[in-house]
Order: structure tokens, then C-alpha cells, then sequence
């Protein structure tokens, strides 16, 4: 089997399993009730927030968990906009960010708000320069994915606020962390951001546990209703089994950081090159400097990507995808924004890599390639 689809999600780390396993048994006891076996699980759930903080570059206190990447992101955009609503009525987006963002902004919309799209440029790059431009003396939010999902374009966060807080230092800056969190450096005070989304399953922990980092001092209202846990933002009994699995996940990555992102770098940028070398083979993702080396997209055009996606599937175990898990199976929009063209958005294929990833595995991906690109092009003749 040749897994390489990990921005969609990553295996669960044995280690994770264990300490799962471990605080499902020991710690059943509710962490916000009054007795002892309660307070020990305080203990963990505020242990393994210290971890994840520690990780982000930031105090305890900034971090509340959230069951998904697109809880915290449905969180901090919908916070801030309440938060701002008596005096802001725009809101600036890239037009090439995840749904978990782009439907709320849809829906803001619905509800007054000015919702500006800034799109990539054709090689799929959005700058910092080009979302600050937007920026007026009425914007509430500015809100940007940190890697995208689709191609892995980066974004120079730091230089986003910057540029956003120079032209209205009231306005909100959030970012989508998902795809960068323990993969680039990240530490969201140097970053200088508001708030700051992550997530376990991209990172070799369980699908349902998250974080989202707001800064001190940041104010944004609760868009649930319900208990105080997580500083009454996100109410609702903690999930401390994944919580604690979440944090070794980050314990284990942690220290290989450095290490993992020159792997996936020396993998993405050979895998560029064969890809280069094949005729018909055209690349989506913009130049590996502008990119996260994780992920990296390519099309063939006239062949459909589905069709290849299952012919890797079936006759080489490789598994990638063809554009983002969330969209099941749409066309991407992330291509769409980029304005490139029908056959290529259609023959789109993303490749995404993690520190288990083996040259090995892009052989056989190349290899299937190969023969699907033959195959299916005889059978296209006939």
C-alpha cells in the first residue's frame, strides 16, 4: 500500500493509540466536576494543553480545543465578526480557502456583510500585498489559509498582519493552520496573528480533536451557547482521551520538525522533476519556494482525474486524491480561482506527503501514472 493522501488525513501514531487507550481507562472522570478522579483529569486536559501551546509558541491560556479544524475556523470567523459588528461591515477572504471558512463568509454575506474574495493569480499564489489592499476603515476580519489544502501555497502570515494592522489596526487577522501546523515552523506570536487554527488528524492523531489559538487580549463573542469549558467559546464536555493523544502526537513530531521538512522537501522536489519530464504532465502547485513541500498537485490534462485516481487505486495501491476530502469529489475550487482551464481543473491530481512517505512510494505512483496515461489514452483512441 502506498498512502499519499495525508493532507486528508495522516495515520494514527501507535504511541497516540496507547495514550488514548490509556485515558479512556484511567481518567473517565468528568474534568470540570468537584472530586479528586476529576481533578486528575483537569490535570491531563490542562497538561495536554500546555503541549499543544508550547508547540504554537504561546501561554496556555490562548488555546481552547475544538473537535475540528473547521469548528475553530466556524469560531474565530464567526466571533469576530459579531465582535465587530457595530462598526465593521467588510470582511476579506482569499478565494482559494477551505469550505470551513468560505461558507461562513457566504453566509455573513447573507447577513450584510461585505465579503471581498481576493483570488490567487494563475501560478496560484495570493500575497500579503494583495488581501492588504482590500482592507478598508470598516473591515472586521481578514481571514487566510497558512498553506492551502489543494496545491500547498504558502503565505507569508507574518507579513499579512503586518500590512493588515499598518492600514487598520482594528481589524482581525485569522489564519487556517491546518496544513502547517508541525510541518513549518510556526510560533503565532511571532506571527503576530489573532487567531490561529489546528488540527490532530493531519499530524498522526485522531480525527475529532483541534485547537484554536486566540491571542491575549483578543476579544471575539461565543457563537455557541452552553457551559464554560474552554472559556465558555467552545462549551461542551471535553474530549480528554483525544486531547491527551493529540498532544503526544505533537510531543513526538516536535523534536523532528526540522528533519521531516527536509524529507518531504528532497521527495516533492524529485517528484517535480519526473513529473517535468512526462509529456502532458503539467504542474498546479506554484514553485516549491512559495510552497509547503507537503503537498503537490498536477494535472494530465484530457484525462480525468477520477479515472486515474481509481486505475492507481487498482492496479498499484497507491492512493491520492483529487482534490480536497471536504469537497467530495467536486471540481476544485481551489483550480477554479486560479482560472485555469476545464481539462486541467478535470485531470487534477494532489499527492501529499508525511515523514512516513517513501521514495518507494512515489516510484509506484509514477509508475501507475505511466500505464494509466497509456492505457487510458489508447482506450480514449478507439
Amino acid at each position: 500500500m502506498h498512502y499519499l493522501d495525508n493532507a486528508a488525513t495522516t495515520r494514527v501514531a501507535d504511541e497516540v493509540i496507547e495514550v488514548i487507550t490509556d485515558t479512556l481507562r484511567k481518567h473517565y472522570a468528568n474534568a470540570s466536576a468537584l472530586y479528586t478522579p476529576a481533578a486528575d483529569s483537569e490535570n491531563l486536559l490542562e497538561d495536554s494543553r500546555a503541549a499543544v501551546a508550547s508547540a504554537l509558541g504561546c501561554a496556555p491560556g490562548e488555546v481552547l480545543f475544538t473537535a475540528s479544524g473547521s469548528e475553530g475556523n466556524n469560531i474565530a470567523l464567526w466571533g469576530a465578526a459579531f465582535a465587530r459588528r457595530n462598526w465593521a461591515k467588510d470582511i476579506v477572504v482569499t478565494g482559494y480557502e477551505h469550505a470551513s471558512l468560505t461558507r461562513p463568509c457566504e453566509q455573513l454575506g447573507a447577513l450584510g456583510y461585505t465579503v471581498k474574495v481576493v483570488k490567487p493569480t494563475a501560478e496560484g499564489r495570493v500575497t500579503p500585498q494583495m488581501l492588504a489592499d482590500a482592507v478598508g476603515p470598516h473591515t472586521a476580519l481578514v481571514a487566510a489559509i497558512h498553506v492551502n489544502n489543494e496545491t500547498g501555497a504558502l503565505l507569508d502570515a507574518a507579513e499579512l498582519v503586518k500590512l493588515v494592522k499598518a492600514k487598520n489596526a482594528r481589524t482581525a487577522v485569522h489564519i487556517d493552520g491546518v496544513q502547517a501546523f508541525m510541518k513549518i515552523p510556526v510560533d503565532v506570536r511571532r506571527l503576530g496573528v489573532d487567531s490561529y487554527t489546528v488540527v490532530g488528524h493531519k499530524i498522526h492523531a485522531p480525527k475529532g480533536i483541534g485547537a484554536l489559538y486566540l491571542r491575549k487580549g483578543y476579544h471575539i463573542e461565543p457563537p455557541y451557547l452552553g457551559g464554560k469549558q474552554e472559556q465558555g467559546l467552545r462549551p461542551g464536555t471535553e474530549n480528554l482521551a483525544y486531547a491527551a493523544g493529540f498532544a503526544k502526537a505533537v510531543e513526538l513530531l516536535r523534536p523532528t520538525l526540522a528533519a521531516r521538512y527536509e524529507k518531504a522537501k528532497a521527495l516533492n522536489a524529485g517528484l517535480r522533476e519526473q513529473l517535468a519530464a512526462r509529456d502532458g504532465f503539467v504542474l498546479n502547485s506554484p514553485a516549491l519556494e512559495y510552497c509547503s513541500p507537503y503537498i503537490l498537485n498536477f494535472s494530465i490534462p484530457g484525462l480525468r482525474s477520477e479515472t486515474v485516481l481509481h486505475y492507481l487505486e487498482l492496479k498499484k495501491q497507491v492512493y491520492v486524491s483529487s482534490a480536497s476530502a471536504c469537497g467530495k469529489g467536486a471540481a476544485s475550487h481551489t483550480l477554479q480561482a486560479m482560472g485555469l482551464a476545464a481539462a486541467r481543473i478535470d485531470g487534477a491530481l494532489r499527492v501529499s506527503f508525511c515523514a512516513d512517505t517513501q521514495q518507494e512510494d512515489l516510484d509506484a505512483l509514477l509508475e501507475g501514472l505511466d500505464e494509466a496515461a497509456a492505457k487510458l489514452a489508447r482506450a480514449k483512441r478507439k
